[in-house]
C-alpha cells in the first residue's frame, strides 16, 4: 500500500515561479495545490484538505497575512510558512501575529525551503504524540516535567506547578505560537485580565531560568501569545 503524500497548498502570484516551485515540490513527493492570488487560495483552501500552507506575502486582491489570518479561523492547527521578499523584523512579526508556524526570504535555496518544510511537518506530527513527555531537551537545559526541575550541568532549578505546566506547553509548540487563550484555560482555568497578569510572570521568570543559553528566548507576540525559539534549530 503506498502512503499518502502530503498535500501542499501553495499560493503564489508569480505564474512562472509558482510552477517552477511547484514541480519542484513535487519531485519531492509532495501533492500540490496551486492557487495564483490570495482569494484563489482562500477558495482552494476551503474546498480541499491540506497537511500545509505555503504562501506568498505579496499578491494582489488579498495578501499573504489576510489569507493567514482566513485559514487560521477555518483551522487553528494547519501549519503556515510563508514566503517573503521582506525580510524585515517588523513584517516577520506580523506573520507570526496572524498564526505563521515559519518564514524563509525570497530569493531562497530550494533545498533550505525543503528543510523546513519537512521541519514544521515534524513538529505538528509529534505534537499529536509527543505532549505527555516527561523529560525533553530544551537547547542546553534537561526539563523534567514529573520533578518540576531544569538542569543545566551540575546546576538543578525547582519549578513550581505552574511554571512547569507553562514550560511544558511552550515546549510542545516549541519554535511555534502557544496561544495565551490556551495557557491561560488550560493552567489557571480562565483568561481573565489578573490570570493574564499572572501568566506575564511567570514568563518572565522561565526567561530568567532559561538565560544561560543565549540560543533560547521566550518572545511575546502582542495580543496572540508566546513563542519558545530554539535559534540554534532554526540555522
Amino acid at each position: 500500500m503506498m502512503n499518502q503524500k502530503t498535500k501542499i497548498l501553495l499560493t503564489e502570484d508569480d505564474p512562472n515561479f509558482g510552477m517552477v516551485l511547484k514541480n519542484y515540490l513535487e519531485l519531492n513527493d509532495f501533492e500540490v495545490t496551486l492557487a495564483k492570488d490570495g482569494n484563489e487560495g482562500y477558495t482552494k483552501f476551503t474546498s480541499g484538505k491540506f497537511d500545509i500552507c505555503l504562501l506568498d506575502v505579496m499578491m494582489p486582491h488579498k495578501d499573504g497575512f489576510t489569507l493567514a489570518k482566513e485559514i487560521r479561523e477555518k483551522d487553528g492547527s494547519v501549519p503556515i510558512l510563508f514566503l517573503t521578499a521582506k525580510s524585515m523584523k517588523e513584517d516577520m512579526l506580523a506573520g507570526f501575529q496572524v498564526g505563521a508556524d515559519d518564514y524563509i526570504t525570497k530569493p531562497f535555496d530550494s533545498e533550505v525551503l525543503l528543510y523546513k518544510l519537512k521541519a514544521i511537518l515534524k513538529r505538528s506530527n509529534e505534537r499529536n504524540y509527543d505532549s505527555n513527555k516527561k523529560e525533553i531537551v530544551i537547547g542546553k537545559y534537561i526539563f523534567n516535567y514529573d520533578h518540576r526541575i531544569i538542569k543545566l550541568g551540575d546546576s538543578i532549578t525547582k519549578l513550581s506547578p505552574k511554571e512547569a505546566d507553562l514550560l511544558r506547553l511552550l515546549c510542545i509548540f516549541m519554535n511555534e505560537l502557544l496561544p495565551r487563550q490556551k495557557a491561560l484555560k488550560e493552567i489557571w482555568g480562565d483568561d481573565n485580565y489578573f490570570n493574564a497578569r499572572s501568566m506575564d510572570v511567570f514568563i518572565t521568570k522561565l526567561r530568567k531560568y532559561l538565560k544561560e543559553d543565549t540560543s533560547l528566548d521566550i518572545i511575546n507576540i502582542h495580543g496572540k501569545g508566546f513563542r519558545l525559539i530554539d535559534n540554534a534549530l532554526r540555522q
